[in-house]
């Protein structure tokens, strides 16, 4: 039997390698983040990295959706609105923390950076819609909300406003807030 050159994909070294990615998004924001200092922090060559990813923004995403899935567990109370509620004030209360404000910086070199706007869609932002999209769903199933129900509208009405608060006018995002944008978006798309 030959043997296989190389070593095989090391899950501690890849582990080691989001981990520096995340601490160093953390600490000095996603513009100063270099593969240089990703694998300095990590103990590995550049190109165990690109080895695993083809750029900065892809290894930095992947450190930070990995930190997110852990934050935003998809809820199910038994109550699609509650459900949505819940999951709406996990997003706000991450996307406000430190870690979450780097989704803002990312969010910012992405109008200059086609190929980071990319990730980030692929990498952040389409998991969550498949989690609301799969609550919404549920609610559809158990009769709660109309069976016809336009579910990429509903889920942009819904976060929407959220993101508009956050990123453009900087207006208070609370519990109340969140609360009452679901109610208003619900009032249109449940049964009666």
């Amino acid at each position: 039997m030959e043997k296989k050159l190389g070593r095989p994909r090391s899950e501690k070294t890849k582990n080691a390698i989001l981990s520096a990615a995340y601490d160093l998004l953390l600490e000095s924001g996603f513009g100063s983040v270099t593969i240089e200092k990703i694998a300095e922090k990590a103990g590995v060559s550049k190109a165990t990295i690109y080895k695993w990813w083809s750029n900065k923004a892809a290894v930095v995403m992947d450190a930070f959706f990995d930190a997110a899935v852990v934050r935003l567990p998809v809820p199910d109370t038994g109550s699609t609105m509650d459900d949505i509620i819940i999951q709406v004030n996990n997003l706000a209360n991450f996307l406000t923390s430190r870690e979450g404000k780097v989704i803002n910086e990312i969010i910012a070199e992405g109008q200059s950076d086609q190929k980071l706007a990319e990730t980030y869609r692929t990498v952040y932002f389409k998991p969550r819609r498949l989690d609301s999209r799969y609550i919404l769903e549920r609610g559809i199933s158990r009769g709660e909300l109309k069976e016809d129900l336009d579910i990429e509208l509903v889920m942009d009405l819904v976060f929407g406003p959220l993101f508009y608060r956050l990123l453009i006018t900087g207006d208070i995002v609370d519990e109340n807030f969140i609360r009452n944008m679901v109610i208003c978006a619900f009032n249109g798309i449940t049964k009666s």
